[in-house]
Parts: C-alpha cells; structure tokens; sequence
C-alpha cells in the first residue's frame, strides 16, 4: 500500500507524466455515390424540399478567416476591431467558436476554412498583408495549427464538416518554391490524420486557374499533382477526401474531376440562377465524370427572399450550395464572413437572409 501511495504522490507532483487524453472523433465524413454521409447516414436523410430531393446534400459557408492573421506590420492595423482599435487573432478564433452553436442550429452542416485565408478586403488587386499558416520552406506553423485545431475539434462536437483549404493565389508566394509547396501539402494532410480528426476534407488551392498563383503546380495543369498526393497519406487504412476549386462559371478539366472525390466549383460571376443549374448538368456530362457530391463553396450572390436564387437553383440541381459574403463598399462592421475584422454572429439582414434560408429548406 505504500508504495501504491508513493507512486500516486509521485504522479501528482509531475502531471506532465501522465498521458493526454485521446481525441476521440464523434462526426466521421464519407461519400457514397453523388451523397455525403456523416456517421455513416446520409445527410438530410429523407428530407424534399419543394419536390428538391435534399439527402445527401452539404450546404456550406465561407469562413476562410477563422485562423487569419497578418504577419506584415505595416497592414497589420487595417484589420483593427472597431471597439478596440486592435487586430487580435485570438478574438477572431474565439468568437468563430462561440458561434458556431448558432450556425448549426439553423442547419448548417459544413463550412470552408484555409490556412492561407481569403483576401480580407472581399476581392484584391494586391495582397501586402502575409496571412499564411506556412512558412517560406513549407512548415505548418505552430500558431495557426493550434487555432485551426480549437475549431475543427468545436466542428467535431456540433456534427459539422470541415472543407480545410490549403492555399490561396495572393499568399501562396510566400512558400520559396515548389519544393515548399509540396512540403507544405504533405505537412498539413499529416497533421489531420495524425490529429485524428474525421470530419475534414480537404479542398487543395482555392481557385487554382487564377492567373495570381505564383506555383506551377497549384496551377489548374498541374493541381491534380497535389490531389493526388494528399489521397497518398494514409493512416489506419484511412486517407482525405480531396478536391480544388475554379474560378467561377468554370468547368473543372477531366484530370482534376478524375483525381477528386468530389468536385468544388465556384458561382461568382453566375447572374442568373438557371445557369447555375447548368454548370451542374455540364459537370455531369463531361467524360471524366462519375457519380460523385458537386459542392458549390463559395458564390457572391444573394436574393434571399426572391423565390429564385443561386442557393435554390444549385439545391434543386442537387448540388450543395456555398455563401460567400464579404463588405461591400461602406458597409459596416456587421456585414461580411470574409471581411476582417468579422463579426461571425448572424447579424446582418444579408446574413440573416442566408440563414433564414436555410433553415426553411434543411431544418422547418
């Protein structure tokens, strides 16, 4: 008994001794077919929606900037919160967390999020400010991984899917070469199935034929390179879902539709709903093609309370549909997922509009 009561007084004064506690998933992602399943059960399993068959389907949101921050002092104080008149990325991860509960509880089951972010400005000439959760020769930095680990562990708990991006044209220069690149893919899909988390999928260079890119292989010729080598890591038998995203109104090339298990398409620059509808048929029918999810993340139209809308057109086509909402030109600090700093409440009419939304298609 006293050396039992030895060894427990020992243990005690040296708590870092004992091992740390497993992270155990509770939302596993999945496809079968043109559907997503999460834990093994199709999403919105049974549901319509004004004759629109919903099972399957992951609507999404553009939350890029949840582990956003500017390393360069000189832009840094463009991002200060109106409040406080300071930049502070912990508050921006710490209130994305705090309101993710009320994301899900209007239905939302996935969202966008990148290491290298989105332009804060909504749409940018030029990218002074360095938002990257790599360094120059491809390492994941240790402060970005820590915040995008608080957040895809809150996603785990609320049964919502990460769509983790790793690159963004504007941002990707900042790797030296193509040797970073790849050591930068190959570092960030470790760290997810080493982490053990289940409910990540990987979407690899946001808009790859955007003529910004600086890297040969993020470009749309090549992405499929790095596609293939996130599929490459495995663990437990177990590998990523993976995908790429387009400019909008873009029809991804056969290569990247063949590599990926799901395809990522873009509806920015799509006016008139029934085109997006379109596109959707245009994939379907391209040789490359098998049943697999299309998945619109990100589209800058709205309309919410029109009775046709980009959101509804892509639903109706069965295809999952993605909000990107940034702020416009005089808007305040209310308005804008991508625009930093965020207010990551549902606190805008445009925001509400979205929400409304899709809690009257997915949720009522």
């Amino acid at each position: 008994m006293k050396t039992i009561l030895t060894l427990l007084a020992a243990l005690a004064a040296c708590p870092a001794t004992l091992p740390a506690a497993a992270f155990e998933p509770a939302t596993s992602i999945a496809i079968a077919g043109d559907k997503f399943l999460i834990n093994g059960v199709p999403t919105y399993r049974g549901r319509t929606w004004r004759g629109a068959v919903l099972e399957g389907l992951l609507p999404n949101l553009r939350m890029v900037q949840g582990v956003f921050d500017d390393r360069n002092p000189e832009t840094v104080a463009r991002w200060k919160y109106p409040d406080s008149g300071k930049w502070d990325r912990e508050r921006n991860t710490r209130e994305f967390i705090a309101a993710m509960p009320l994301w899900r509880e209007h239905g939302l089951l996935a969202f966008t999020i990148n290491f290298q972010g989105g332009s804060p400005e909504g749409y940018s000439r030029s990218q002074p400010w360095e938002n990257s959760g790599f360094d120059a020769g491809g390492n994941l930095r240790k402060d970005y991984a820590e915040r995008m680990e608080r957040i895809v562990r809150q996603a785990d708990r609320l049964g919502i899917v990460v769509i983790l991006g790793y690159f963004y044209f504007g941002q990707d220069e900042r790797l030296a070469g193509e040797e970073a690149v790849i050591r930068a893919v190959d570092n960030a899909t470790r760290w997810v199935l080493d982490k053990g988390f289940t409910n990540v999928r990987i979407g690899v260079a946001n808009e790859c034929n955007n003529a910004k890119y600086d890297h040969a292989i993020i470009k749309q010729d090549r992405v499929h390179e790095l596609i293939e080598r996130v599929r490459s890591h495995q663990r437990g038998g177990r590998r990523l879902l993976v995908s790429t995203s387009f400019n909008g109104n873009t029809l991804p090339p056969d290569r990247v539709i063949k590599a990926s298990d799901f395809v990522l398409l873009h509806g920015n620059g799509v006016s008139r709903p029934e085109r997006i509808g379109e596109i959707v048929e245009q994939v379907r029918a391209l040789p490359s093609y098998r049943p697999k999810p299309i998945v619109f993340n990100e589209d800058d139209h709205f309309d919410f309370d029109k009775p046709e809308n980009n959101f509804i057109a892509a639903t109706r086509a069965r295809a999952s549909w993605g909000y990107f909402d940034f702020r416009r030109k005089g808007e305040g600090f209310d308005e804008g997922y991508q625009s930093v700093p965020v207010n990551w409440g549902i606190c805008s009419e445009r925001k509400q509009g979205f929400f409304r939304l899709m809690k009257a298609i997915f949720v009522d």
